[in-house]
């Protein structure tokens, strides 16, 4: 069998393929930094709790799944200690999820790593390729139809 160059693959491959590898190696080093239990789909949750505190049925419409997919998560944050259910001010019958101390440290965490990650990618691409990449991969969202989603955190849930 021929050996196969990354660099031969199309586009949207080679960009899904590396995002894949990152998010493994992120993930890695989430557990090793004490988040043992993270799962990358814990982001897309977590991404809607930053500067809000849904309902569950609000966290539903944001993921665009079902209000029993949205509390499986939620419940899976709460276990796992990154996100607590507490009464709204204005209706104690209303519970709304956010972040706890715990949360917040994983989200410190996670943009930590990515910095690092990238600075390191940067370093070894170098930074007008680097530049060049991040204008090439957002022009392949925007050609996808994905730029929107993306500004209104609205990445899609992926299925596990």
């Amino acid at each position: 069998m021929t050996p196969l160059d990354p660099a031969d693959l199309d586009l949207a491959t080679l960009a899904w393929l590396a995002g894949s590898s990152a998010n493994r190696a992120i993930l890695a080093e989430l557990r090793e930094a004490g988040h043992p239990g993270v799962r990358n789909s814990h982001g897309y949750v977590i991404q809607h709790l930053i500067d809000r505190s849904p309902t569950v049925s609000e966290l539903a419409g944001l993921l665009g799944v079902t209000q029993q997919a949205a509390s499986k998560h939620l419940l899976e944050l709460e276990r796992l200690g990154y996100v607590a259910r507490v009464p709204d001010p204005a209706d104690s019958r209303v519970r709304r999820a956010q972040l706890t101390d715990r949360g917040w440290r994983l989200v410190d965490d996670s943009r930590r790593i990515r910095q690092q990650l990238d600075a390191r990618l940067t370093k070894s691409a170098g930074k007008d390729a680097a530049e060049a990449a991040r204008l090439v991969l957002a022009r392949v969202l925007e050609a996808t139809g994905g730029t929107a989603d993306v500004i209104a955190r609205r990445a899609a849930l992926p299925s596990e």
